[in-house]
C-alpha cells in the first residue's frame, strides 16, 4: 500500500511516516499544506491519502476541501481524514460524493497504530472507516425532521458500527447482542431509510450517507 500524508505539524507528520513504515506502508510523500497535497496525489497516484483538516495557509478547512477535490479528480485514491475536529460542511460533500474509499478518524481516539493501519487499508481498498464519534456528532449537528429521526438509540448504535466497516459478528460483540438481533436492526434501518434490497453491501454505506447528506 502506498500513501501520501498531509499534516502541517512536522512532528506528527514525521511520526506518522515512521509508524507507517514500520507496518510496511510506503509513504510516497509527506507534505504540510493543501496545495502540496493535491500535487503529491497527482504525481504519485497513491492508494490513499491521509489528510488533516486544518492546513496552511488559512488553517481552517483547506485539507478537507483538498480531499473533496482529490475524490473528484482521482476517484481511485482513497481519502482518510485524520483530524481532531469534526467539520460537517465539506465532510458532507466528501461522503456524499460516494463513500467508497472514504474514512474519517479523530486523532485523540486512535490509540492503536494497528487499528489505524487497518482503517487505512479498508479505505485504500474502497471501503469505509468512520469513527463512531464522528457519526454521533453528525447526528447532533442538526435535528431536521427526516427518516433518521425515526431510528431508535440501538439502531443508531448499530449504524455507528456499520460506519466503521464492521461485520455483523463484530457489531454483535460490540453491542452485546446476537448476530440475529443485529440483522434485524440493520433491516429496520434499511426500511426506515428507504434503502431497497440489493445484491451488494452498498446499503450499509448509504445508510450512513443519508444522514450526512441531510445535515449538509
Amino acid at each position: 500500500m502506498r500513501v501520501v500524508i498531509a499534516e502541517d505539524s512536522a512532528i506528527l507528520r514525521d511520526g506518522l511516516v515512521q509508524l507507517l513504515a514500520l507496518r510496511g506502508v510506503e509513504v510516497a510523500a509527506a507534505v504540510g499544506d493543501a496545495e502540496s497535497l493535491r500535487a503529491a496525489v497527482a504525481g504519485h497516484r497513491p492508494d490513499a491519502a491521509v489528510v488533516d483538516i486544518r492546513l496552511p495557509p488559512g488553517h481552517t478547512d483547506e485539507g478537507l476541501r483538498a480531499a473533496v477535490a482529490i475524490r473528484r479528480d482521482h476517484p481511485g485514491t482513497g481519502v482518510l481524514i485524520f483530524s481532531q475536529y469534526v467539520e460537517t460542511k465539506y465532510a458532507t460533500q466528501l461522503l456524499g460524493g460516494g463513500a467508497a474509499g472514504v474514512g474519517y478518524l479523530l486523532k485523540e481516539r486512535v490509540v492503536d497504530i494497528g487499528e489505524f493501519v487497518d482503517a487505512l487499508e479498508r479505505v485504500a481498498a474502497g471501503g469505509t472507516a468512520l469513527d463512531p464519534e464522528v457519526v454521533t456528532q453528525f447526528f447532533g449537528a442538526g435535528r431536521r425532521a427526516n427518516a433518521l429521526d425515526t431510528l431508535t438509540p440501538r439502531e443508531r448504535e448499530v449504524l455507528a458500527q456499520m460506519a466503521q466497516g464492521r461485520t455483523n459478528q463484530a457489531i454483535a460483540a460490540a453491542c452485546t447482542v446476537t448476530e440475529r438481533a443485529v440483522e434485524k436492526h440493520i433491516a429496520h434501518i434499511f426500511t426506515k431509510l428507504d434503502l431497497p434490497p440489493s445484491e451488494t453491501d452498498h446499503r450499509r454505506v448509504l445508510a450512513v450517507l443519508r444522514y450526512m447528506e441531510a445535515v449538509g
